[in-house]
């Protein structure tokens, strides 16, 4: 379902769009100027949102992992919009808990959703990225993706994962004029967090100081705030940036300590 669009105005495909950090993004997106493209799992979020929006706005239902809802998706929108500016793969799941209590079912869902989700719709997009000059890919990753941290042992790989991906494709693809970034934000007063805080013991001790709001704002200067100078990796909130520089400059053992202190890994 689609309202009629301007060519003119920039378009961003936004996954997860129904609820939480997707709908920041879309909002704030929207309030800039741009058509948005709302999609999620959930019609009847999306639907709310678009009505919150009530501007020039595509939606559409699909599920990430499957890439031929992609290559439906992506053309209806492409067709409304005719162009896509930006993709943000911010569509993702998470279980917590140590790694023994979580069925494989689960874990293989977590890797279907965060990390294949990512690869089908950076595959599925490029072509109507290429077609749209300084078009860009925001892909929401995780401040997990910096150190495995017990209890999101699974979901930080694939976040971890999706970090990797990212840093390869900025570089595959800057010579089609298309930038690639993630998002690393550490924890974010979503409704995942129960999730978090029911499994992962770090949450209890870091606390929660980033609002949806604030990793949106960092989507919309990453897209566009463009340097040649700048990493394909965006940092959100000053925890995160503190454990990077920690990782980068001090001892590996250290880091280790740290990450296992906060985590309380034996508790767990």
């Amino acid at each position: 379902m689609s309202q009629p669009t301007d060519t003119a105005r920039r378009a961003v495909f936004i996954t997860g769009a129904g609820a939480g950090i997707g709908r920041a993004i879309a909002l704030r997106f929207a309030a800039e100027g741009w058509t948005v493209g709302l999609y999620d799992v959930d019609k009847a979020a999306v639907a709310r949102v678009a009505g919150e929006i009530g501007g020039p706005v595509v939606q559409g239902s699909f599920d990430v992992t499957d890439p031929t809802g992609w290559e439906r998706t992506l053309t209806e929108f492409t067709d409304a919009t005719g162009r896509l500016d930006l993709l943000v793969n911010n569509a993702g799941i998470l279980y917590s808990g140590p790694l023994a209590e979580i069925d494989l079912e689960r874990q293989h869902r977590l890797i279907d959703v965060n990390l294949k989700g990512v690869l089908n719709g950076c595959h599925s997009a490029l072509p109507h990225l290429r077609r749209t000059p300084g078009s860009q890919v925001v892909n929401l990753a995780s401040a997990s993706a910096l150190y495995g941290q017990p209890g999101l042992a699974t979901y930080g790989a694939t976040k971890a994962a999706v970090r990797s991906l990212t840093e390869a494709l900025d570089l595959e693809w800057r010579h089609y004029g298309i930038a690639v970034r993630d998002i690393l934000p550490l924890f974010v007063a979503t409704g995942m967090m129960d999730e978090v805080e029911r499994g992962a013991k770090s949450a209890g001790r870091l606390g929660v100081h980033l609002t949806p709001e604030d990793v949106a704002a960092a989507v919309w200067q990453a897209a566009t705030a463009r340097s040649p100078f700048r990493g394909p990796h965006v940092l959100v909130g000053i925890q995160t940036k503190l454990t990077s520089a920690a990782q980068r400059l001090g001892p590996p053992w250290l880091t280790r300590w740290v990450v296992g202190f906060l985590s309380q890994a034996d508790k767990l």
